[in-house]
């Protein structure tokens, strides 16, 4: 069966690889709000040096992580979940019950995918543009790329595991448009992608870092920065693969409740 998923994953990835236009529109988003964030955050930096412990040049680094993992980790829509939403309040979800594959594995397949292309499409290429811009702070070393890319991982499980949650919801909302525009919203937030959370006041901070958001850009950012070294690297990554392991295991069980309870709307 890991061939049959592997199929799938690579199904995701050309799907997406060929909306050709669509991606380059996206990599000039990305770049233009990245070059607006960037200047925002150095007039902020000017008033408040160090702010959440940041150099100016490791925040800087970090606004160009962050609009490289926004379309990998779908924190604005653009994954499954609007198509399987779909597919529920149709009815359609249950020819994909019948299908000899197992419905979470085959939407985590085909998302790993589409996040795989977005990280190539829209992922490096506007960190390039950034770094020809501003003077960034990226390691000069392999480590902190290698747990960088082992928190990018484990933040894509973390980020279709809470998605997953949200479209097994239509199961009994019947439409998930309300909810995943309340989730976009929190996971801008708690990810970090507005402020690193470290610059939040008081115990705000500390929330926001222990909920599973943070898992999709503040973790890997740190462990990049080289803010979480060592122990503290393995312990962000143990963090991350706990509430992964935890949300997928609520999608278990969430599924299995709703395949009990399939409700056919429209025909």
């Amino acid at each position: 069966m890991g061939g049959f998923y592997a199929a799938v994953m690579v199904r995701g990835f050309r799907r997406y690889a060929t909306y050709r236009i669509a991606t380059a529109a996206g990599v000039v988003t990305n770049t233009v709000f990245g070059l607006i964030i960037s200047y925002s955050y150095i007039a902020l930096w000017s008033q408040r040096p160090h702010l959440g412990g940041y150099s100016e040049a490791q925040a800087l680094t970090y606004v160009w992580i962050g609009q490289g993992l926004l379309a990998p980790m779908a924190q604005m829509g653009g994954g499954f979940e609007r198509e399987m939403i779909g597919r529920i309040s149709s009815g359609a979800i249950a020819i994909d019950l019948y299908r000899p594959a197992d419905l979470q594995g085959w939407w985590l397949a085909s998302d790993l995918g589409r996040a795989c292309f977005q990280l190539l499409g829209r992922g490096v290429l506007p960190g390039v543009a950034g770094a020809l811009v501003f003077d960034l702070a990226l390691p000069g070393t392999l480590l902190p790329w290698l747990l960088f890319a082992a928190a990018v991982a484990l933040g894509l499980l973390v980020s279709f595991a809470i998605r997953y949650l949200i479209a097994l919801s239509a199961f009994w909302l019947l439409d998930g448009a309300g909810v995943m525009q309340i989730a976009g919203i929190v996971a801008l937030f708690f990810s970090g992608m507005l402020l690193p959370l470290n610059a939040f006041p008081g115990a705000l901070a500390g929330l926001a870092q222990a909920l599973p958001w943070a898992a999709m850009l503040q973790t890997p950012a740190d462990v990049l920065l080289g803010r979480r070294h060592g122990a503290g690297a393995a312990q962000a990554l143990a963090v991350q693969a706990g509430w992964a392991a935890a949300l997928l295991a609520a999608g278990r069980l969430l599924q299995g409740a709703a395949t009990r309870r399939v409700v056919v709307q429209g025909g």
